[in-house]
């Protein structure tokens, strides 16, 4: 059974629609105590870094996540969600994350601002970086982005980038966890074999 984190910040609704149209059993979680239950966890989510971590704080969600990559399990962090897994992020101010991945978040520089529209939203090609599971029987495809702020970490973690403006960082993974900027969810097929390709770790 997969858990989909609930931490009042998510597109929760979408994400279970996606498990149920391939078959996969999932459900919504919101208690820490239960995270451990699960064989894997989504951590999806939209909205502000900083609220998103006040609510993990407040409800032991974010302690509980932490244990949860320890014991190994798989864990993707969708959209919001894999932002909130790095150390930190510049959205309204500075704000520190779960910390699970080292590095940051920032906004799309401004410069790309008289070219291209931020908030970033609309269809457009991963690239891979890396070989990994998650992206089998795919080929830089296209996806379904939204979002204003992507993050900068070490190449080691980096499994996808995508062209917007400049080259950013939208996939990323450290060992059991990977992260995903685009929304699978939102992303027709491509997204849904993204999923059935966690679902199959």
């Amino acid at each position: 059974m997969i858990g989909i984190v609930n931490y009042n910040m998510g597109n929760l609704a979408s994400v279970a629609n996606a498990f149920k149209k391939i078959g996969a059993k999932a459900e919504i979680v919101s208690d820490s105590d239960k995270l451990k239950n699960y064989d894997k966890l989504i951590f999806p989510g939209v909205g502000a870094f900083g609220d998103a971590m006040e609510h993990l704080r407040e409800t032991g969600l974010d302690e509980a996540m932490r244990e949860y990559v320890k014991s190994g399990k798989y864990v993707l962090g969708v959209c919001l969600g894999m932002q909130l897994l790095f150390e930190s992020s510049e959205e309204f101010g500075n704000h520190k994350g779960l910390g699970i991945i080292p590095g940051k978040v920032v906004r799309f520089d401004k410069k790309i601002e008289k070219t291209h529209k931020v908030p970033h939203m609309g269809w457009n090609k991963m690239f891979f970086q890396k070989n990994t599971p998650l992206f089998e029987g795919l080929e830089n495809p296209y996806l379904y982005f939204v979002h204003s702020y992507h993050a900068v970490c070490e190449d080691e973690y980096v499994i996808g980038k995508t062209l917007y403006g400049y080259e950013f960082v939208s996939a990323v993974n450290k060992d059991n966890v990977f992260g995903f900027q685009p929304h699978p969810e939102k992303s027709h097929d491509a997204g849904l074999k993204v999923l059935q390709n966690f679902v199959n770790l």
